[in-house]
């Protein structure tokens, strides 16, 4: 294979130079980030095409015909393994062949991996899959083992290319405790970059004797002032010494930031940039005397692919292709997620639904995950699956008292509406800004949708007219029983939410997610495998069935003679 080829090349041209001789060299670091699961450019259920990695395959082979195989850095940034058919295939359905993402990342030539959320996400038995048998790097320094203190993932790598010593050292997202279930990081505790990664750059290259130093984190650009957990790339960009690039990731926002010293570059996400960084190293008596940098980024033409990649990997595609394709059952009615926004929509019926069957589940807790997904009714293939639960998440039952779960529920809403006085008031919380991939105006919610939870197995209102804290008025539970403050119920949310995700547990509720296990009364499995099941067993997603009052309860906006004529503003603006 060509890329076998070029890493023989390679290691010939490392080995033939113990140092740099003095001259001038370039080298072209190309990145990605975000990838989650686009592997392939074809799609399963049309005949379509989106952008993928055999897409960055055939620009970054132009990129190396042009510039030299060993003046190419290939890297990414993280979150590769989750978010697409082929990612969820080759983690959980074929354990037994070695990972499409290995094989692809090998057959490209890329030089190194940083460790994402999404990546931890998939759990123990995936991502330590590819530890042991991926050929590339996995790399993640501040992921620290809880038992003897050291990186559980390699934390660097050094390459030569003619004598020259590029260091990429990598890092994941520090928060990842407050979004994904302990159970899926065991043994692992997570450090913020900073101060850690300016002690990591340090040591390593005292060690490594680095001429270049590349960050290559899974982390979120930020704004630059400390206050993010999960986007510090501005703060490194800003603070770290001795170091030319970082890399960083998470947001899906392509920006890059430069000045003499330092380049910054976020890719964005799903394969549609490719990251460009320059280097240009001048090697005076052996030592590296000045480096000039400049970073940029490729949008990249999907009709550009990589064909013999794409026939080399045509089986895989086939066996994700016929898996996704599988029929599960049918259903009944239309489900769209822009219904939950209005009230009780069919989309979450069946997700409090399928909540509440979880045994010992009295109340739920949910929310639209797409902004405007759909799936229209007849007959479901597995692929509508992803749909209508796009994430890896497990459902946990956590012990609540009636006052935190009333706070919850204040918390979530006051994310979503306003207090109006009239009919003419903006009901939603949402904003008339630019779109940042078409600078064009839109409307959009100035929160995240999937932090938009209601509740199921409970009746109750939400006054509009009231101010926060006071809105939600709660009546009883779905069977008729009183609802009480003081009492303690089962409460069905997902791992993401439980382990802090939104914040309406802590802010919300008051509750310390950091000691949510002394909460959970009931771990279950992904929630996709559990909505399988349901299938399985119901043969159908019947409306009437899901939107049993008696087990899911019922819950609106009120009064519903100011809701009526503010909602359908907003949401008209929303989905014109």
């Amino acid at each position: 294979m060509k890329r076998v080829i070029y890493a023989i090349l390679a290691a010939v041209l490392m080995s033939a130079c113990c140092g740099p001789k003095d001259g001038e060299y370039t080298f072209r670091i190309l990145t990605t980030n975000d990838v989650h699961g686009r592997y392939f450019d074809s799609l399963y259920v049309t005949d379509g095409t989106i952008n993928a990695l055999t897409n960055v395959s055939w620009y970054a082979d132009s990129i190396r015909t042009a510039a030299g195989e060993e003046n190419v850095i290939l890297l990414d940034a993280g979150d590769c393994l989750q978010g697409d058919n082929a990612a969820y295939y080759f983690n959980y359905a074929d354990t037994v062949s070695k990972h499409i993402f290995a094989r692809m990342v090998e057959y490209m030539g890329y030089d190194a991996i940083a460790v994402g959320n999404h990546d931890i996400e998939t759990g123990h038995k995936v991502y330590d899959r590819m530890v042991e048998t991926m050929e590339v790097p996995f790399l993640a320094a501040n992921a620290l083992r809880t038992d003897d203190g050291r990186p559980y993932f390699q934390e660097y790598v050094t390459l030569k290319r003619h004598g020259i010593r590029i260091t990429v050292i990598g890092f994941t997202n520090p928060n990842i405790k407050s979004w994904l279930s302990p159970l899926l990081w065991e043994g692992m505790t997570f450090e913020s970059l900073l101060p850690m990664a300016q002690e990591v750059v340090d040591r390593v290259k005292e060690e490594e004797k680095s001429d270049v130093v590349i960050v290559l984190t899974h982390s979120g650009t930020g704004d630059g002032d400390g206050s993010q957990l999960e986007s510090q790339g501005l703060d490194l960009f800003k603070s770290l010494r001795g170091v030319d690039f970082i890399i960083c990731a998470h947001d899906h926002s392509p920006v890059v930031h430069k000045n003499d010293s330092i380049c910054l570059i976020n890719a964005g996400s799903h394969c549609r940039n490719l990251g460009s960084g320059t280097v240009t190293v001048r090697v005076e008596d052996g030592k590296v005397v000045s480096k000039t940098l400049d970073a940029g980024l490729i949008p990249l033409d999907k009709e550009k692919v990589d064909m013999q990649m794409r026939e080399m990997f045509r089986n895989d595609y086939e066996a994700v292709k016929a898996f996704t394709l599988k029929e599960v059952g049918e259903l009944r009615t239309d489900l769209r997620t822009r219904d939950a926004y209005r009230g009780m929509s069919d989309y979450l019926n069946l997700l409090h639904t399928i909540s509440l069957g979880c045994t010992p589940a009295q109340i739920s807790f949910a929310a639209p995950l797409t902004f405007n997904g759909s799936v229209n009714a007849g007959t479901l293939v597995y692929n509508d699956l992803f749909t209508i639960y796009p994430f890896e998440n497990q459902l946990f039952v956590v012990k609540m008292t009636g006052e935190e779960i009333k706070d919850y529920l204040e918390y979530s809403y006051d994310m979503w509406i306003n207090t109006i006085d009239s009919a003419d008031d903006r009901l939603l919380k949402i904003v008339n800004d630019p779109d940042p991939r078409t600078g064009q105006q839109q409307w959009s919610f100035i929160n995240r949708s999937y932090n938009f939870d209601s509740a199921g197995g409970l009746v109750y209102k939400v006054d509009v007219t009231r101010p926060k804290g006071e809105r939600v008025l709660i009546e009883s539970l779905a069977d008729g029983n009183p609802f009480e403050e003081s009492a303690e119920y089962n409460v069905a949310m997902t791992s993401y939410r439980a382990s802090g995700g939104g914040g309406i547990m802590r802010k919300g509720a008051g509750i310390d997610t950091d000691r949510i296990s002394d909460r959970v009364v009931e771990y279950y499995p992904e929630i996709r495998d559990i909505l399988y099941d349901y299938l399985l067993k119901n043969g159908e997603i019947d409306p009437e069935k899901i939107g049993d009052r008696e087990v899911i309860g019922e819950w609106k906006f009120v009064p519903e003679s100011l809701v009526s004529k503010a909602m359908d503003r907003d949401m008209f603006l929303l989905f014109p």
